[in-house]
């Protein structure tokens, strides 16, 4: 099972951290990276902030879960390789990654680390959501305050358009995890904060930060 995230998805986001907002007009690709299965924080179990960070960041996002096979796919074949969604949160050491920023290094250390990749218990058919994965509504709330708003509208690059992307690099398998890019309004966690995230109105995640 592979973690497999997108940067730079949503162009309030991108702008906020001070990144190219014009990808995919360009004819660029999607940025993507990879994260392992020890990253996977599940059950709405409690995120332990690493001794290693002064600074890390929530970012909520829509997660698709692959349900079939596939490798070099066609964009226009693409809807077949998901059919549930769910949502995620893609903990960030933000001092470890402007240092890996400033001197070209991967991400693994500000990305990839244990438990950095918060996963909903429940995955919702996306026929039930009006079976649209470009018309979705997602939000998160910290304490109560809602912080970030994602409306899948608003993607850089579609659902459809990043399997395509990364399948040309890496087979898809079932059970993978497809973290597609996160909406402006992200920020810092702290001991004794509360994360809630609602997929259409409905809760998928609530747990604290310690």
């Amino acid at each position: 099972m592979k973690i497999i995230c997108i940067g730079r998805n949503f162009r309030a986001h991108a702008a906020e951290l001070h990144h190219d907002t014009g990808l995919a007009e360009s004819g660029a690709e999607p940025v993507w990276f990879m994260k392992p299965d020890t990253a996977l924080l599940r059950n709405n179990a409690p995120f332990y902030i690493p001794h290693f960070s002064q600074e890390v960041h929530y970012e909520c996002e829509l997660v698709v879960r692959i349900n079939r096979v596939g490798r070099a796919i066609a964009e226009r074949f693409a809807r077949r390789y998901y059919d549930e969604v769910g949502l995620g949160i893609d903990f960030t050491a933000r001092d470890l990654q402007r240092e890996a920023i400033a001197e070209g290094l991967p991400w693994e250390r500000c990305k990839a680390f244990d438990h950095s990749a918060a996963l909903s218990p429940q995955f919702v058919p996306l026929a039930e959501l009006g079976g649209d994965v470009q018309r979705l509504h997602f939000a998160l709330e910290v304490n109560g305050e809602r912080r970030q708003t994602g409306d899948t509208a608003e993607m850089i690059f579609t659902v459809d358009r990043l399997i395509a992307a990364v399948s040309q690099y890496v087979t898809l398998r079932m059970g993978d995890l497809l973290f597609t890019g996160t909406p402006a309004g992200v920020g810092a966690v702290k001991p004794g904060d509360t994360l809630r995230a609602t997929l259409e109105g409905r809760e998928l995640l609530n747990f604290d930060i310690r």
